[in-house]
């Protein structure tokens, strides 16, 4: 990874940090949501997977990491892709995610 791949990446982990996943109170980073970030130019193609199937934002909070990334001036497309393999569970949380949540 050269060093403006770097660079790009480390804004987008701070967008990704800008997100929140309403139910609960830790950005969808360290709660393990993002499972995959591609950098290709400037296109950002990255997997994300939800809390649960049912979540209540399932059809906003795609469209709002979308338009976090979207907002960094490297960046001229962004596409978010849900999926579901493998499941979100606790274990994918960062150790700071969990002891915010004190579990």
């Amino acid at each position: 990874m050269d060093a403006n791949h770097s660079a790009l990446m480390d804004k987008i982990v701070e967008k990704l940090k800008s997100v929140y996943d309403p139910e609960i109170p830790v950005d969808i980073y360290e709660l393990g949501l993002i499972y995959d970030v591609r950098i290709e130019d400037k296109k950002v193609s990255m997997d994300m997977t939800l809390t649960s199937p049912h979540c209540p934002v399932a059809e906003s909070l795609p469209m709002e990491v979308r338009r976090a990334v979207e907002d960094i001036a490297e960046v001229e497309e962004v596409e978010v892709k849900i999926v579901w393999e493998p499941p979100w569970d606790k274990t994918k949380m960062s150790e700071s995610a969990k002891l915010e949540l004190n579990l």
